[in-house]
């Protein structure tokens, strides 16, 4: 592959890079959506309340105009008057004020959700630079505000010549009808014609959202080279891992060979695996594996025993069933407990012989090892682990 098509931009953003987006105040938005829904709401709520709204205005109005003697000689009383009208026509407008404050505050949030960045509020001195300011100019992003603006300016312009022009008669016969009723037609009219203004915006709106969802996943694409190197800088160099995770097993293997001159017996295969096994008496609880291994590990774990004079029993089953079935630090399954029993008892009667007590013990001979937990046992293909939820 070229290194042109390496450099393309394929790969959808990760979710790093989106919350890097999200940290620096880079989230999709649609200022068309926005307006949209706060001009919907006003003219809603101009239809629904405007009724109502023009009665207590002309009513305040009625009343301002009324003035009694005390009010055109006194000031203060004059003062109290006006303002308790603004009052009353503050307290009309505001189920209406408050629906289109909401409505500015949560309609941002359809596409992109809350945010709120301190680096949004940052100055960046980037954008004080004219070339950047002459390239944005002519940019793909510009050509498309540029359309959508022609795209406005046709679509209101249009039905607002269709609405106008349907009312016509109407607006005609308004100077005949009486003041409130007039007032209240023309609300009525106002509303009708703004809806139908604003719902034609919708259309641009509807175009608008999708597209800046898209524009925005696009312009956060990431190329093959940098999905590689944010995955090497999150998880890590692969190499380093590995290095690593060898260390990790080196240092557990040393552990658990230093565990072995600690254990009570070894299990063997004889050759393929050793398991260590150690029993606190007096703590409560069954047989611990100490350590275990095959071939090599194996062999190193029988040496240790040796050298430390800890006891050596080949027990073939017994030893894949511990091996298999088990990890350093476990109890030993419910189902071996019999077979380690009798283990345990050999080898703390060979303890007593070599102190000088009793007579040579018998070595065990078939211990009772359940066919399945045996991995060489045609029987533990057939059957479920029945050491599962056993610890």
């Amino acid at each position: 592959m070229s290194d042109d098509s390496d450099a393309e931009k394929t790969e959808s953003a990760s979710p790093k890079r989106l919350e890097d987006a999200r940290k620096e105040g880079d989230v999709p938005r649609s200022r068309e959506l926005a307006t949209f829904s706060v001009l919907m709401t006003a003219g809603c709520g101009l239809w629904f309340t405007g009724g109502g709204l023009v009665r207590e205005l002309n009513r305040v109005m009625v009343s301002g105009l009324s003035l009694t003697r005390d009010q055109v000689f006194d000031a203060n009383v004059l003062i109290l008057r006006v303002g308790s009208d603004i009052a009353q026509v503050m307290l009309a407008c505001l189920p209406l004020a408050l629906a289109i404050m909401f409505v500015a505050v949560a309609s941002p949030l359809v596409i992109g959700g809350f945010l709120f960045s301190s680096k949004a509020f940052m100055p960046k001195f980037s954008k004080l630079n004219p070339a950047a300011g002459l390239s944005n100019m002519v940019s793909t992003n510009a050509l498309v505000e540029l359309l959508k603006a022609i795209a406005k300016t046709i679509v209101v312009g249009t039905v607002a010549w269709l609405v106008v022009m349907s009312q016509k008669e109407e607006v005609m016969t308004l100077a005949s009808e009486p003041l409130r009723n007039g007032m209240a037609h023309m609300v009525s009219m106002m509303a009708y014609a703004f809806l139908y203004i604003v719902g034609g915006l919708g259309v641009v709106a509807a175009i608008d959202a999708p597209y800046q969802i898209w524009h925005y996943a696009n312009k956060l694409k990431m190329t093959r080279q940098e999905v590689i190197q944010e995955s090497k800088e999150s998880d890590g160099n692969p190499q380093i891992k590995g290095k690593i995770r060898q260390l990790q097993r080196e240092m557990a293997k040393r552990r658990m060979m230093a565990d072995v001159p600690t254990a009570d017996v070894v299990v063997t295969n004889p050759t393929h695996y050793a398991v260590a096994l150690k029993y606190a008496d007096g703590q409560g609880g069954a047989p611990r594996v100490v350590a275990k291994g095959s071939d090599e590990v194996a062999a190193k774990i029988r040496e240790l025993a040796k050298e430390h004079k800890v006891a050596l029993l080949e027990a073939p089953a017994l030893a894949r069933a511990l091996h298999k079935h088990t990890e350093i630090g476990d109890e030993i399954p419910e189902a071996l407990y019999s077979a380690v029993a009798e283990v345990l008892a050999y080898v703390f009667q060979l303890r007593a012989f070599n102190k000088g007590g009793g007579k040579y013990p018998e070595r065990p001979g078939r211990l009772p090892v359940p066919p399945e937990l045996d991995p060489h046992d045609p029987a533990s293909q057939k059957k479920p682990d029945p050491t599962k939820g056993a610890h």
